[in-house]
């Protein structure tokens, strides 16, 4: 086993070059990084929220308002099915879970079912909406959405408003934030930097649905006011206006946008959002805008109009602008909300707490001093117990944390302060296992073994006991990244490399140097007998 082996020369010399090469960056100043030949690596560690700051927030999506939602379009898609086949109805509205309509005539109350069913229905097992149809005295008709269809709607819900919340969060520039689904129905969320913790709640919390509505001129809006506003329609309060009375029917939605950007009015210099829709969206929009010129179609944010201006002529190429009192940054906030996409749920701020730059810059100095106190006692320890192989093991010990560090800044993995908790025992455990190769040499070498055999059966029989000790560190360290969060991932992901290299280092390197030193001196006693 300590006979001379090409391969394991030439995988410690990889490795050094390996660690010195990504370890590096995370010594040099930025300026010096920025000047490194095209070749040199230049990634350094990520820090968490706790050694950089930054802000933290515990979010809750409302599915609540989901299923009010679900349950809105369901009656107005009745309505507009209904209608569409000249079936005259009545009582068409929510009860308690359901909504149930009331069709006139009775010759034509199948037909209505069937055509509701047909329009409307499906199982959630083969696909459908997981509605639920049936027919009632009376003439009437009950909907009602299956549980599992809701469960099913609501979970949907969070794992895309964690994407939305992700790309709004990239879009503001901030690096590595940690965006995590926590129980059923909450986020969690980890934006290291951020030094305004109200915009980026402001930013993330903002539903940003953006719908554009026809406005109901029918009826004037103080008799609307009064309780007899028409079926259909709705009375959303405005910026400019105050309340208005629009048609509750979307005829064209944020999602069909493509593209949103903060620009100026080109005749009042104002700060405005440009935006442009995909294909659907602008055949649709040059439709209701060339079959309404004269009358006023209102933008609609989050329940709020911005702007309901005259249509004057068909917009046909799909682009536009929003205006309103717009500040350069909060035009560019909007324009940032449209294109990350709206949120299908609105979202509760449960928890907030903002860690402070200075708090963190503490958290890297004491982990810093930590790791630095370990280290020494570590050196001190081996090197008085173990003399000359103390010294070959902390020369692997070395190489160890290079190539940790080298690895996580690699995979631009974020360092927390858990993490150099973790990178403590990792040197810990790396020392553990020359420990238990070491002493076993030495029970070897009091058997009456040579030098040699003392050597060879040592580290083949310690192989086991290290083998065993690092597997199940490894498979401690791999449930508590899947199924940890925050801090307790952050240091499961440092303990799995760290079990990786601590097996490499403690073995392969240690054996190299022993066994080149055996091989130069051929001693007649072993140091450490």
């Amino acid at each position: 086993m300590l006979a001379p082996s090409r391969w394991r020369l030439i995988s410690v010399l990889a490795a050094l070059v390996f660690g010195v090469l990504f370890t590096l960056p995370n010594l040099l100043p930025a300026s010096v990084r920025d000047s490194l030949p095209p070749f040199f690596p230049r990634q350094t560690l990520n820090l968490g929220l706790d050694l950089q700051g930054g802000s933290y927030l515990k979010l809750s999506v409302d599915t609540r308002a989901l299923r009010v939602e679900k349950t809105t379009n369901l009656i107005e898609d009745i309505r507009t099915i209904l209608r569409a086949e000249d079936i005259e109805f009545s009582d068409l509205g929510q009860v308690g879970q359901d909504v149930t309509v009331r069709v006139s005539d009775p010759a034509r109350a199948n037909e209505a079912l069937n055509l509701l069913r047909s329009r409307l229905g499906g199982d959630v097992a083969t696909g459908g909406a997981g509605l639920e149809l049936s027919a009632q005295p009376d003439q009437r008709i009950r909907l009602r959405f299956s549980e599992q269809a809701l469960n099913a709607e609501a979970s949907r819900a969070v794992d895309q408003s964690i994407e939305i919340i992700r790309r709004r969060i990239d879009a503001l520039g901030t690096r590595e934030p940690a965006i995590q689904r926590q129980g059923f129905d909450q986020i969690v969320v980890q934006a290291p930097g951020e030094s305004d913790p109200e915009r980026l709640k402001s930013i993330i919390g903002q539903t940003a649905k953006l719908t554009f509505q026809m406005v109901d001129d029918s009826v004037p809006v103080a008799e609307a006011l009064q309780g007899r506003a028409p079926p259909g329609s709705v009375i959303l309060p405005s910026q400019d206006e105050g309340p208005m009375l629009l048609k509750k029917r979307a005829v064209v939605t944020g999602e069909m946008l493509t593209e949103a950007s903060q620009g100026f009015d080109g005749q009042t210099g104002q700060p405005v959002v440009n935006f442009r829709f995909n294909g659907q969206g602008a055949t649709r929009f040059g439709e209701v805008t060339a079959n309404n010129i004269g009358k006023r179609f209102a933008i609609v944010l989050d329940g709020k109009i911005i702007s309901a201006p005259v249509i004057q002529s068909a917009i046909m190429g799909g682009s536009g602008q929003i205006s309103g009192n717009f500040t350069a940054e909060t035009a560019n906030d909007l324009a940032v909300l449209l294109r990350a996409g709206a949120l299908p749920a609105p979202l509760t701020v449960e928890q907030q707490n903002t860690v402070g730059a200075e708090l963190g810059a503490d958290a890297v100095r004491a982990g810093a001093i930590s790791m630095a106190i370990g280290a020494v006692l570590m050196f001190a320890f081996i090197l008085l117990a173990y003399g000359l192989f103390g010294v070959f093991a902390a020369l692997a010990l070395v190489l160890n944390v290079l190539l940790l560090i080298g690895i996580m800044s690699m995979t631009q993995a974020t360092l927390t302060f858990p993490g150099i908790a973790g990178i403590i025992l990792t040197m810990a455990v790396a020392v553990d296992a020359n420990v238990l190769i070491y002493e076993r040499v030495r029970d070897e070498a009091h058997l009456g073994r040579s030098p040699l055999q003392a050597l060879e059966h040592g580290y083949e029989r310690a192989l086991v006991s290290i083998f065993d000790a690092n597997v199940t560190s490894a498979i401690a360290a791999i449930i508590m990244f899947m199924f940890g969060a925050g801090a307790v991932r952050g240091f499961a992901w440092t303990l799995l490399i760290g079990v990786l290299t601590s097996v490499f280092t403690a073995v392969v390197v240690t054996q190299l140097l022993i066994g080149w030193w055996y091989r130069t001196r051929k001693p007649k006693t072993l140091p450490i007998v």
